[in-house]
């Protein structure tokens, strides 16, 4: 799935890629070689370079959320298990440490940049316990989720909880550059969820919408994150743009693999119910990409699936279809625009281990 070579007729990257780029006016839409990314230099784990930076991660965020009430503190806890993979900061601290290598050879991270990572986790948190509410979702990472254990009026309150903590972790961090950076990642968040709700009827348009959707509701808490931890580390305004674009691209990718997985993922292995978004009436890359080989999709598209066998049916389009092939394409194309980016940076084994990761993106299977 994860090496394709070849480019569908379909619907060519080039067009997907200048939608985008009209969103979010940057500097990297060129295409380059779809071959799969491979690193010539030393191998790099990234989990393992990281993990000296996240050391008592959750049992610091409990700190943050540090609360009286018994309930709502059983509440808080409850994902912050210490059994995530804590993705996201493990990104933040790895570009933490390839700027501050960058800028002065530095290879310690700032208190600061390691409270971006913890903020993060719990921005990203927040939004899940806040996503699975408006979902009514009923399994999140292999466990029952908050709203049906606790209610949906309780759990949006602890989602709020854990928002209003990252607030507070923020403001004490004292700069108020990195306050604007990480509130834009609060405001996408909600924008993201408002796009998610609505739908386009013209297929140009409503590619570019699902491509902005996924990056406000995923990719930019790692762009805004790793911005973020750029700025404290090094003054440089290209640097911070860098880390910016890398961010940003690992975060579409990311997100792009997940709406594969929807689709060729067994729910035990995945932690949540396949075909998860054809039942909540979403459309995604695969759906997308098979409604090209499959105009009838488009009117179950516009009725959000809700008829009865819609969503089997689509299903079954995108498994015929080559919407699983397209959107994995799509997501070595982001993944590409990562690499091509974190190299302009001083070579680093943080470096290499953020190079490698985008090939661990694409690779993973839940």
């Amino acid at each position: 799935m994860c090496h394709i070579t070849q480019r569908s007729s379909t619907f060519s990257f080039p067009k997907i890629c200048s939608i985008f780029w009209r969103f979010h006016h940057t500097s990297t839409s060129n295409c380059c070689s779809c071959s799969k990314t491979i690193s010539n230099e030393k191998y790099q784990d990234p989990f393992q370079l990281g993990r000296r930076d996240l050391k008592n991660l959750y049992e610091d965020i409990k700190k943050e959320l540090l609360v009286s009430a018994a309930e709502l503190k059983e509440m808080c806890d409850y994902y912050f298990d210490g059994k995530g993979k804590a993705f996201r900061p493990m990104i933040v601290v790895l570009m933490a440490r390839a700027c501050n290598i960058h800028h002065n050879n530095s290879k310690e991270v700032q208190a600061s940049q390691r409270s971006v990572a913890i903020i993060a986790e719990m921005i990203h948190t927040a939004s899940l316990v806040h996503d699975d509410v408006i979902d009514d979702a009923n399994s999140r990472r292999g466990k029952r989720t908050l709203n049906q254990i606790w209610g949906e009026r309780k759990a949006v309150l602890a989602g709020d909880f854990i928002l209003s903590a990252a607030s507070v972790a923020l403001a004490r961090i004292g700069n108020t550059t990195i306050i604007s950076v990480l509130t834009q990642v609060i405001e996408d968040l909600v924008r993201g969820e408002f796009l998610q709700l609505g739908s386009k009827e013209n297929e140009n348009e409503r590619f570019a919408h699902y491509l902005e959707k996924t990056f406000k509701k995923t990719a930019s808490l790692i762009a805004n994150s790793c911005k973020a931890v750029s700025i404290l580390g090094c003054p440089d305004p290209k640097v911070h743009e860098i880390a910016y674009q890398y961010g940003k691209n690992v975060g579409i990718a990311f997100q792009l693999i997940d709406d594969v997985l929807d689709f060729t993922s067994c729910a035990d292995h995945l932690g949540k119910p396949t075909a998860a978004d054809l039942k909540l009436g979403l459309a995604t890359g695969p759906v997308l990409f098979a409604c090209r080989q499959f105009p009838e999709m488009n009117a179950m598209i516009m009725r959000r699936f809700s008829k009865p066998g819609d969503v089997e049916r689509a299903r079954k389009y995108v498994l015929q279809s080559d919407g699983v092939q397209q959107t994995t394409y799509l997501a070595q194309r982001y993944c590409h625009a990562a690499t091509r980016e974190i190299r302009k940076l001083r070579p680093s084994p943080e470096r290499e281990a953020l190079v490698h990761l985008t090939e661990m993106v694409l690779m993973r299977d839940k």
